[in-house]
């Protein structure tokens, strides 16, 4: 007998091999079936002009159970709307046979990329991009050929070159995601990367600036300030002795170009590289001190507010004044935001004499000054924008008196 049961991650690890059968309790038709072996199917059954049809939606883990149950809905509203989904999968099928032979470069660029855009993703030609630096060597390889064992080599090769834990789990988690949507799409039947499982990373682990070196990256960032409006003024001087056109004069500005209101920005907010880049002025609100990171901007997918502090809210003040109130408050070319500072941050470090220190590093550093401040850790995930409070436990360890204060209570 089928067992009735709402299918999610809970349900599935709960079953046994003598339960052959999983009738969804909230969406009609939607059920599994787990074979002798334990190979576990998601279908969904429906009639369409008179005939009962038992449609396969893909396997698990390749899909979820939150995906088969979003596709699960989506194919019932198609068969509502008249179409029989089972017709258009043949059809589909035989329309892209070449394409299940397709290789991962060209389903990146053709179908993923595209699908990532409409989603709205941001950061959509990043994902692609990352993908394609971790893999080279997989770009011209077939979809059904790749697999768990060309992972297992690869991550041991990364974890030779002493890359992170958090790195090498990103580049496979992306990948991952590519071949999933493969699977979904019918581009290929499965695949067997759930069999690499994430690497455990140190959280407690976090870099940020000792005051010594944010004193340091402070007076470097004036310092160069300084340097270019220099060199812009005799730079000037020599092309007025030759009757050139001036250059416009940086002495009328409060900063020489946008990187060290977007460095202090970074230090007093703890924002991502990402949602600096994505910041509009219409979400700023100097009268009332406070900026909003909007969901989509975001990488948690949660919009947020975060105060502005007097440094933040004067360097924004000053960066206004150097430029003006539309669109991204740190625009590049075409009034498009900045989507690298790479060059200029490698460069500010070595002039500062700051090592092993990445822009991220500063949501540490913003992170880690706050709670060595005193601010409580639920505070502080907020203001982070971290989905759970176990992000925000890897900077529980500078604040020991808090744990001395606890204890102490009981004195």
């Amino acid at each position: 007998m089928a067992k009735l049961d709402k299918i999610t991650n809970s349900c599935i690890k709960g079953l046994d091999l003598n339960e052959r059968r999983v009738n969804d309790s909230e969406i009609s038709g939607f059920h599994l079936r787990i074979s002798p072996k334990g190979k576990i199917t998601y279908y969904l059954f429906y009639r369409f002009d008179g005939k009962q049809v038992n449609f396969k939606l893909g396997n698990y883990p390749d899909l979820s159970p939150t995906q088969a149950r979003d596709l699960a809905k989506a194919k019932l509203g198609a068969v509502a709307n008249g179409v029989d989904i089972q017709v258009v999968k043949k059809e589909a099928k035989r329309q892209t046979e070449k394409d299940k032979h397709s290789k991962l470069e060209a389903f990146l660029d053709n179908q993923y990329l595209p699908w990532l855009e409409t989603r709205n993703f941001k950061t959509a030609h990043r994902i692609i991009k990352t993908i394609k630096r971790g893999f080279p060597h997989l770009l011209e390889k077939q979809l059904g050929n790749i697999n768990a064992w060309d992972l297992e080599k690869w991550r041991s090769e990364k974890k030779k070159q002493a890359k992170s834990p958090s790195t090498i789990n990103g580049y496979i988690n992306y990948l991952k995601g590519a071949m999933s949507r493969a699977v979904e799409w019918g581009v290929i039947e499965s695949h067997d990367l759930s069999k690499i499982k994430s690497l455990k990373a140190e959280n407690n682990i976090v870099r940020f600036l000792s005051p010594h070196e944010e004193k340091s990256l402070r007076a470097t960032l004036r310092v160069r300030d300084l340097r270019i409006k220099n060199e812009r003024d005799s730079g000037n001087l020599h092309r007025q002795s030759r009757g050139y056109p001036l250059l416009p004069e940086l002495r009328d500005f409060n900063y020489c170009g946008y990187l060290e209101p977007f460095v202090i920005l970074a230090i007093n907010t703890g924002m991502r590289r990402g949602e600096i880049f994505g910041l509009e002025w219409q979400h700023v609100d100097l009268a009332n001190g406070y900026l909003t990171i909007i969901a989509s901007n975001s990488k948690s997918g949660q919009g947020r507010h975060i105060p502005l502090n007097n440094e933040a809210k004067a360097a924004l003040n000053n960066w206004l004044a150097d430029t003006d109130a539309s669109g991204f408050v740190f625009k590049g070319s075409d009034n498009k935001p900045l989507t690298d500072i790479k060059r200029t941050w490698n460069t500010l470090l070595t002039e500062a004499k700051i090592d092993n220190f990445r822009f991220h590093d500063l949501r540490h550093h913003f992170a880690s000054k706050l709670v060595m401040a005193g601010a409580d850790l639920n505070t502080v995930r907020e203001l982070m924008g971290h989905s759970d409070l176990k992000m925000t436990l890897r900077y529980a360890h500078l604040a020991p008196e808090h744990k001395a204060a606890a204890v102490n209570l009981i004195g």
